[in-house]
């Protein structure tokens, strides 16, 4: 009963496809084509302005390592004193030291540095990512994204010259811009920032003097990777012992 049933609809069925405009199947071909074309494609494609402009921050910036970093730091042995080498470092982070928010800042930071390469009296670039390198940015106590401006004087004959000049300048996660970064050098824009002389100075610092920043790093390091309850239970046990 039920195939005759079939038998006898699949007539109609016939005709009922047969009615369907040609436009209505073809508009429907269509949507399934490009429904397998967007799924076939990525999201997101990089963007080739994006990628020049990081490729070319590669090749004109140092980054910045514990071991390192005071060996890069430097003057150029090549110019006789008294002269004054500048470098611009720019600090950034990855989830756990910026979480996740470096993303625009890093973008401006290269664009900037594309404009900075062409520029003969830009200053040395150079890179610190506190996700690679916490305890060194523990050691400045900094964080990311921010911009350390130095001005390093080479010394003398006599081996006397003045303290390295630092200056510490903050950056907007969501609304830095290349133009903002490069200002900072083509229009001067660090000199608005009044120099670092504060224990935590890299060079001249109370903690650089005596030694004691890279393990103050640590401890500082340490105390991040602790456990929220941790320190809970050791006040607890203190507490107790004193009673």
């Amino acid at each position: 009963m039920r195939f005759s049933t079939l038998l006898v609809a699949l007539p109609a069925l016939a005709m009922a496809e047969e009615q369907v405009p040609l436009g209505e199947k073809l508009k429907g071909y269509w949507n399934k084509a490009k429904e397998a074309v967007t799924s076939a494609v990525p999201a997101a494609m990089p963007s080739p302005v994006d990628a020049g402009a990081a490729k070319v921050a590669a090749t004109v910036t140092h980054h910045l390592t514990q071991d390192n970093w005071k060996n890069v730091l430097t003057v150029d042995p090549t110019t006789s004193a008294p002269s004054t080498k500048d470098w611009m470092v720019y600090i950034t982070g990855g989830n756990v030291t910026c979480f996740g928010f470096c993303g625009n800042a890093t973008k401006a930071w290269n664009e900037s540095v594309a404009l900075l390469a062409a520029n003969p009296k830009a200053p040395s670039l150079a890179v610190l990512d506190c996700e690679a390198e916490p305890v060194l940015c523990n050691s400045w106590s900094v964080g990311p994204p921010s911009i350390y401006y130095f001005q390093i004087p080479k010394p003398l004959a006599d081996q006397s010259a003045p303290a390295p000049t630092a200056r510490f300048i903050p950056l907007n996660r969501t609304s830095v811009t290349a133009k903002q970064i490069s200002s900072l050098v083509l229009n001067n824009e660090y000199e608005k920032t009044e120099p670092y002389e504060g224990p935590w100075q890299p060079f001249n610092g109370f903690l650089a003097q005596y030694n004691l920043a890279i393990p103050a790093g640590y401890v500082f390091w340490g105390f991040s990777k602790m456990p929220s309850w941790l320190p809970m239970i050791l006040i607890s046990f203190m507490s107790r012992s004193f009673m």
